[in-house]
């Protein structure tokens, strides 16, 4: 068998590089860190300031409506107009009311005749008190039913009950309307309400809502939540929110408790109802670190060699654990209280508790990587 001088060179030169690659030192490759689950405890300075989305209503509206049928002759204003106290918007056609309030006139008029002469005489002896009582009757039916024939007609003519913006029309011109249907829609854009929805978690912190006010009976001023409203397209500018309305009883279905607050109109910008704001609660003054129930998942409390409950506390600079003993409380699914030993605001580990140490290294586990865990999977 032929063996080609090049291929012998070659050979010669991989053992060599073999040989000389081994007198190397092969690196020792550093520990990898181990991967763990988060939890930041609520409680500490970051949940001081809550945000909610909020919708825009106006502070003051009304559905305006004639209190008699007709047919309309007339309307005054459009949609977005702006309406003093007191003006017209629209009118009915008067000619049916005015014929009935001229034949009660009439009919009033005989009656007060009738009664005027029944008195005289009734005094004279001349009639029997009998015939004077009907006659007086008379008097007053009449007068009652001229005094509704008068309404009548001045319920034709629809007037603003409050200056403010033609929000909506919902009628036209010569269209037969009856007594209490909408015709316009009414608001008072000087003043907004801004509406949120509040969860349980909140409600409870809040002691009051407003401005700092003292108390009557010690003169010390009383903690207060303060709140703001934001707008998209304003950045960095914030309106004080004055407390309006509080519900005491939590909507069915979120669970959450409705609370209105109130504004003035901004003058450099428009807002109007239907829009949406952003509402910022500062609860720094309220919050109590002995009285906030924190709550952790069930998995991220171990025992230490003695069974007391610890948590591993992570240091974000160095990405290393350190234990720290806790008192724990009730537990409530998967979650249970820690009634000592966390003051809110710390990430502890929550997903691979049991396979660290002190000091340890770790890595946050990637949001993706961190599954939902399944019905029956070890705690």
């Amino acid at each position: 068998m032929l063996v080609y001088p090049q291929r012998v060179v070659a050979t010669s030169l991989m053992l060599l590089t073999l040989v000389a690659c081994s007198d190397k030192e092969v690196p020792i490759e550093a520990p990898l860190t181990r991967p763990v689950k988060t939890f930041v405890v609520e409680g500490g300075v970051a949940d001081a300031v809550r945000t909610f989305p909020g919708r825009v209503d106006a502070s003051q509206r009304a559905e305006l409506s004639f209190r008699v049928p007709g047919r309309l002759q007339k309307i005054l204003v459009k949609e977005g107009d702006m309406v003093e106290q007191g003006q017209i918007l629209a009118r009915l056609d008067p000619a049916d009311y005015r014929l009935v309030y001229e034949d009660r006139k009439a009919t009033f008029d005989n009656a007060q005749s009738n009664f005027k002469r029944g008195k005289e005489l009734v005094a004279e002896g001349n009639i029997s008190r009998m015939d004077f009582d009907r006659m007086e009757a008379n008097f007053r039916s009449a007068s009652a039913a001229l005094s509704q024939a008068e309404k009548d007609l001045e319920y034709t003519v629809l007037e603003s009950p409050f200056s403010g913006r033609v929000a909506q029309r919902k009628a036209e011109n010569f269209e037969e309307v009856q007594a209490k249907q909408t015709i316009f829609s009414l608001q008072n854009t000087s003043q907004l309400d801004i509406i949120i929805d509040v969860p349980e978690s909140v409600i409870r912190m809040v002691r009051s809502l407003g401005e700092e006010h003292h108390s009557v009976a010690t003169d010390e001023r009383v903690a207060v939540t303060r709140a703001y409203a934001e707008f998209e397209g304003r950045p960095g500018e914030r309106f004080p929110l004055k407390p309006k309305e509080i519900a005491t009883k939590a909507n069915q279905q979120t669970q959450t408790f409705r609370a209105t607050f109130t504004m003035a109109s901004p003058a450099k910008f428009t807002v109007l109802p239907g829009m949406t704001a952003t509402v910022v609660l500062d609860l720094s003054q309220l919050i109590d670190d002995d009285s906030i129930l924190k709550r952790v998942p069930v998995r991220a409390v171990q025992g230490d060699s003695s069974l007391k409950p610890r948590v591993w506390v992570l240091d974000p600079e160095s990405m290393t654990v350190s234990a720290r003993e806790v008192t724990i409380g009730r537990m409530s699914g998967a979650m249970v209280e820690v009634t000592d030993g966390l003051a809110g605001g710390e990430e502890i580990v929550s997903v691979g508790a049991p396979y660290l140490a002190e000091g340890m290294k770790v890595s946050r586990m990637a949001v993706t990587e961190q599954a939902v865990p399944r019905a029956g999977d070890p705690q």
